[in-house]
């Protein structure tokens, strides 16, 4: 199981999850984003930086995402195409995305999409707590738990290079 985190938007406190996760597991992960974050020094996590603009960091995931791996993502359209391509997805509070809850979540997020652009106010997410990193704990420590296929074993991976 590959992780893959759609990082522009996803929190310290959560990539530091991810980083000790991935140590522990020896799952490889990579950080998806339009700027360059700090990682630790590891040849299981990987930064890969996307050119600016909307989207592109879903966009790279999405192309590159396998069935069995896992995206860390809120964006509800990414983690649909996730669920689509087979892969399981997982929201930093810790909300999992499957192919039994994806159409209702994408089916709201539209809905208040709509609202919004019609000027309605409908309000954002509740502030993120402890009790949110801890959901998000628990549920990543379950998924990695439940992954039944052996340890990564290290080989070089190339990356393209970023153009421009």
């Amino acid at each position: 199981m590959h992780i893959w985190v759609d990082a522009d938007a996803c929190r310290g406190a959560i990539r530091e999850i991810l980083f000790r996760a991935a140590a522990r597991t020896r799952h490889p992960l990579t950080l998806v984003a339009n700027q360059i974050l700090r990682t630790p020094a590891s040849a299981l996590v990987r930064m890969i930086q996307v050119a600016p603009g909307f989207d592109e960091a879903d966009k790279y995931i999405a192309d590159n995402v396998r069935a069995a791996d896992l995206v860390i993502t809120a964006d509800i359209p990414l983690a649909a195409d996730v669920v689509a391509k087979g892969a399981q997805a997982l929201s930093p509070r810790g909300e999992c995305y499957g192919k039994e809850n994806i159409r209702e979540l994408l089916d709201m997020r539209n809905f208040k999409d709509a609202l919004r652009s019609s000027g309605v106010d409908t309000g954002g997410p509740p502030p993120f707590s402890a009790a949110d990193c801890r959901r998000f704990a628990n549920r990543l420590d379950h998924i990695l738990s439940t992954d039944s296929r052996p340890p990564h074993r290290l080989q070089p991976r190339l990356i393209p290079p970023r153009e421009g």
